[in-house]
């Protein structure tokens, strides 16, 4: 592996002694890790090795499968997440607090990795919202949250400097923030192609750009977490100087095992491929001392309307029963879903932002007709009791790909659900002569199957 000179000046003189080590780790395959979805519970198709020492739900693997061709990944029963990036377990774990709900937000979500470790980590009662700029990048995102199945999540599509109807809104802001990525140099070799000292200043400043409308949104004794995939000073820790002395907050310090082998910064923490068995990761905590409290400006709602007891009645048979979810649909009949005590909330977050989906898609009413969406049958809310049969793995995949499929069962009729080791994997319509395949066209498995 080739490393530019500038880089490896930098950080040879950044590492000392340990600079022979970073390199030779860096000649070593990159580690396979997932984390599982407390939501979904079970045994999964994977050599499952040691947990991920800073992550309840994080798992090593002893080997590396075809993730595409595993039903498992399909149904969101765990995502696939470098180790390293699973160090913001612990830090909010130890910053944050369980104790009281949370509203949080992830403003440079996709892919959606630290979005469904949030959605798994806050407390109960808690909102997150999920926000991409790059609508391109955000299908993915809303993929990855869909396939998560967690209620309490919204999505938007905005640019930091928008959010600014919302100031002292947020418990929580992370900010991922789009970086050089030379802690990416293993797993992904292009990225090395790609850095230059120049891009390294280009990050660094729209680092500090993106972090000033960030720091707003906190509420008064709010946290934000900065996190990045590399490790020069530009991006990292002089950055993290920047928001203590500019921007006033408070950088917080995390109590952490020595065998765990993570750097201390001056501000924030180090995570290298030689100490560590994961890829590089910068993470630095701050304290909002002081701020607005909730101050939304007002601004354009989206148009939505409220289910009648009627129409609320319709969705009674697809959901799991004591939901308390609140039930609402927008001007094409789309029906969405949250637990009622984060509705007023979200109406809030509505105001604030013109690009944003709160809730959960549950499908379409169409008079007396309900379209179940893909989101219902991988949601936390969908009724475990509903019909459905339960696929071997060659039929799964077959089911994934959108083909048709026969079914092991008969006596079927209308909707149901095609599960794989008791997950669900989507929607299919049993009619008297055929069975129709809805699993999302845009979401098929397009590999040929083994």
């Amino acid at each position: 592996m080739h490393l530019p000179a500038a880089f490896s000046h930098n950080l040879q003189a950044q590492l000392g002694d340990e600079w022979a080590a970073f390199q030779a780790a860096l000649k070593e395959p990159a580690p396979t890790s997932i984390r599982l979805n407390p939501l979904k519970p079970g045994a999964l198709d994977l050599a499952l090795e040691m947990p991920v020492p800073w992550c309840e739900q994080g798992r090593y693997l002893s080997a590396r499968p075809v993730f595409t061709l595993d039903p498992l990944l399909h149904a969101g029963a765990y995502y696939v997440q470098e180790a390293s990036s699973m160090f913001l377990c612990e830090a909010v774990r130890q910053w944050m607090g369980t104790d009281r709900p949370i509203r949080a937000l992830d403003l440079c979500a996709a892919p959606g990795g630290k979005s469904t470790l949030l959605a798994s980590l806050l407390p109960e009662g808690s909102f997150l919202l999920a926000n991409e700029v790059i609508r391109s990048r955000a299908g993915i995102l809303r993929q990855n949250l869909e396939r998560w199945g967690a209620g309490h999540t919204g999505l938007s599509v905005h640019d930091s400097r928008e959010f600014g109807r919302l100031q002292g809104f947020f418990d929580l802001v992370l900010v991922d923030a789009p970086c050089s990525g030379e802690g990416l140099f293993r797993k992904e070799p292009q990225a090395i192609e790609e850095w230059s000292e120049a891009n390294v200043q280009l990050c660094a400043g729209r680092q500090k750009r993106i972090l000033a409308e960030a720091v707003p949104l906190l509420r008064p004794g709010g946290l934000l977490l900065y996190s990045t995939c590399t490790y020069n000073a530009q991006e990292n820790e002089d950055n993290a100087a920047w928001l203590e002395k500019e921007q006033g907050l408070s950088p917080l310090r995390l109590d952490l095992p020595a065998d765990w082998k993570i750097v201390a910064t001056g501000r924030g923490y180090q995570l290298y491929p030689h100490r560590v068995r994961g890829e590089g990761l910068f993470l630095a905590g701050f304290r909002q001392p002081a701020g607005r409290e909730h101050s939304v400006r007002e601004g354009r709602k989206s148009p939505i309307e409220r289910l009648t007891r009627k129409e609320s009645s319709q969705l009674a048979p697809w959901l799991r029963a004591g939901h308390g979810l609140v039930f609402w649909k927008n001007k094409v009949g789309e029906v969405s879903a949250l637990p009622e005590k984060l509705f007023e909330l979200t109406e809030a977050l509505r105001t604030g932002l013109s690009r944003v989906q709160t809730g959960q898609l549950l499908g379409t009413l169409k008079g007396d007709l309900f379209l179940p969406s893909h989101a219902l049958a991988l949601s936390e809310w969908i009724d475990p009791e509903f019909q459905g049969v339960e696929l071997p793995r060659e039929k799964a995949l077959r089911f994934l790909k959108k083909e048709a499929i026969e079914l092991p069962v008969t006596g079927l009729k209308g909707w149901a659900l095609a599960r794989y080791r008791g997950r669900n994997l989507g929607w299919f319509k049993a009619l008297p002569n055929r069975i129709n395949n809805y699993f999302p066209k845009e979401w098929r498995i397009r590999m040929e199957l083994e």
